[in-house]
Parts: C-alpha cells; structure tokens; sequence
C-alpha cells in the first residue's frame, strides 16, 4: 500500500472517530487540562473539548451577557436529554409573560436537545431553540452557555459527570 494510500485511509479513519459535529474543529491548544475537561472562553465565545495537552474541539457558543458573566472552575453535575425548563427569579423578572415551566422536547424551550448542568447555581451548558440559533458567537445569555444542539448533543455524548469546567474571561 502506498503512503498516499495509507495517509487517506487514515484520514478515513480519523474523521469517523471524530465525527461530523467536529470535523474540522480539531485545533490545536496547548494547555494544562486533563483530557476531558471543558475551557470556555468568554471572549472568544468558545467552549473548548480538550482532547490531550495538545488538542481540542472547538465549539462556538452564546454566553453571557453584560452583568451576568462568571468566572472560575466548575464541574459537570448532571446530563439530560431534553429537560424540561423553568425560568430562574433574574429571567422570570425580565420576562413576566413566560410560563412555569416550558415542557421537554417544546420548540421554544431554550434547553433545547441536551443540557449539561454544572454546580453552579442555574447555570448549564445546553442547546438552543430555533429562534435563539443566530445568537451563537454573541453575549446573550442569563449566565449559561447556550450551543447549536447539534454541537451540545455532540459534547453531551463525549464529556462525563464529575469533568472540570473553566470559565476564562
């Protein structure tokens, strides 16, 4: 077999490794994290997968708006599919008019597909309707990280329960 042959069967191997919600997300980052971990970057509005001390899965993501940033560590509480969602005190006082609570699976619950709970009060790493999906790449969130639910189902199926989250300005 030919080394072109080899580097395209490889290559074949590679993507279907990765997958299609990070092929060409694979980027290089150099870091300190254990394999695992999630860095979110506030100012770049990315969520970054670290993959070894070398490489990530770059995500874009929504976060938060002025006034309502965090920083610091966190861990990864709970995953659930679906979640049925009720507005915290700060959005039901923004937003009067929304419900107790927006069922699981609903096309205007902000959760969306997947949602990451950290232990933080009220924040999670979760999808998007299909209204909020142009607010990717932007400051508009309550606190959360908000991700196409493509990308969310994506970090959903590879981060565990118990993995380190960072959250840098």
């Amino acid at each position: 077999m030919s080394a072109r042959a080899i580097a395209g069967a490889l290559g074949l191997i590679a993507t279907a490794l990765t997958g299609p919600a990070e092929a060409g997300r694979i980027i290089d980052y150099a870091t300190d994290y254990p394999s695992g971990a999630v860095v979110i970057s506030q100012s770049a509005k990315r969520l970054y997968l670290i993959l070894d001390q070398r490489t990530a899965i770059a995500y874009p993501v929504a976060v938060a708006k002025h006034g309502k940033e965090w920083s610091g560590r966190a861990r990864i509480a709970g995953k659930f599919v679906e979640p049925a969602w009720s507005p915290p005190d700060s959005v039901k006082r923004d937003h009067p008019e929304l419900p107790e609570v927006i069922p699981g699976g609903s096309p205007s619950n902000p959760m969306g597909a997947r949602a990451i709970t950290l232990d933080r009060d009220e924040i999670a790493i979760h999808g998007t309707t299909k209204a909020m999906r142009a607010s990717i790449g932007t400051a508009a969130s309550y606190g959360c990280i908000r991700m196409l639910n493509e990308d969310v189902i994506d970090l959903f199926d590879r981060v565990a329960v118990g993995a380190p989250v960072m959250m840098m300005q």
